[in-house]
């Protein structure tokens, strides 16, 4: 696989997470600047912001949870030179359960859809893992 095919998901993956923080920096300058929001109600990091921009950073904080484990998986398949068409179609499929869970979470949040779809992309994440342990571990290339 090109090194392109291989990172093309990774790239999307940051760009999801770039696009939330700065979507997430616009509504809470709105906020401040609108007066919805005060200083001394946010300084410890308390969850005092409006419901909508508290959505937005509740997905960009989620961006740090299972796509480090994705990010550290496509290094490894890279380094290893494991990366194949099917980590690449995988890769997709998880990348893209990123992309709906991010868009029901900072829309209209229904917490069992969105459930579903981390679910989805968990177990993509899970089968993708076990495939390298085992090809690494077995040494199969």
């Amino acid at each position: 696989m090109s090194i392109q095919s291989v990172l093309s998901p990774l790239f999307v993956e940051v760009l999801l997470t770039l696009g939330l923080l700065l979507w997430l920096a616009t509504k809470r300058g709105r906020d401040f600047n609108s007066g919805m929001v005060e200083v001394s109600r946010i300084a410890l990091r308390e969850p005092n912001w409006p419901a909508p921009t508290q959505q937005v950073a509740y997905s960009f904080s989620n961006q740090f949870e299972l796509p480090v484990l994705f990010y550290v998986l496509t290094i490894l398949e890279i380094i290893t030179r494991h990366a194949d068409l099917p980590f690449v179609v995988l890769a997709w499929i998880f990348v893209l359960s990123r992309l709906v869970h991010a868009y029901v979470h900072t829309t209209n949040n229904v917490v069992t859809r969105r459930g579903m779809i981390f679910g989805i992309g968990a177990l993509v994440l899970i089968v993708m893992w076990v495939i390298f342990i085992v090809r690494i571990l077995l040494g199969l290339s």
